[in-house]
């Protein structure tokens, strides 16, 4: 995901080709999520010019991004704040339910993230379960939630927090082979006033 405002530009788990990053200016700002390489892509990030970019990540990624200078790099732990060239950052956690000793994300390694863009709360899920901490989430303006089965959730699990937390407006992402028009439905059956957005994150 690419999110520019105010002449900045920031990154969400670069991954994929280059090719896709041709059209956006370098990145000011790289938050990432988890160690997963659908998240994490050194590759790709070496390709980049981030010559003047910050990084804002979980511990476990930093640990696994060397060719980094530590100094541009800020960790935070769930639930801990930053800010960067204007924006408050806030991780959230994610992790799947239930929680088991085998989870693909056990809670506390990665993080979703709240960016407070110009007054705006926007909520990037990452690889969760329908947790506790994101259905009690209050005053989010956009919400980008996935639904990426057997990594994270269902649809089912994906309405029912959304319909908790109530997010002004909601993208479905990271959803590859559900249903995200079936999602829209379940939301809006019981909240119509929540406005889902659809969009083709997968276009090949």
């Amino acid at each position: 995901m690419v999110i520019t405002w105010n002449k900045k530009t920031i990154y969400i788990d670069p991954t994929g080709s280059v090719a896709q990053y041709k059209n956006f200016a370098a990145p000011d700002l790289i938050l990432i999520t988890d160690i997963h390489p659908d998240h994490l892509d050194p590759k790709i990030i070496d390709t980049l010019n981030t010559s003047k970019t910050l990084f804002v990540v979980p511990q476990a990624v930093a640990d696994l991004l060397p060719g980094v200078e530590a100094a541009k790099i800020t960790v935070l732990n769930n639930g801990n704040e930053s800010s960067k060239l204007g924006i408050k950052i806030t991780a959230i956690p994610m992790y799947n339910i239930p929680e088991t000793p085998d989870s693909r994300h056990p809670k506390g390694r990665g993080n979703g993230y709240i960016l407070n863009i110009g007054g705006k709360n926007i909520y990037i899920s990452g690889d969760t379960g329908d947790t506790k901490e994101m259905r009690a989430l209050k005053h989010i303006d956009v919400a980008f939630v996935c639904m990426n089965l057997p990594y994270t959730m269902d649809i089912n699990h994906a309405a029912s927090g959304v319909l908790a937390f109530k997010p002004a407006i909601v993208y479905p992402y990271h959803h590859k082979g559900q249903d995200i028009k079936a999602f829209k439905k379940l939301v809006n059956d019981k909240n119509p006033k929540i406005d889902v957005r659809l969009r083709n994150w997968y276009p090949n």
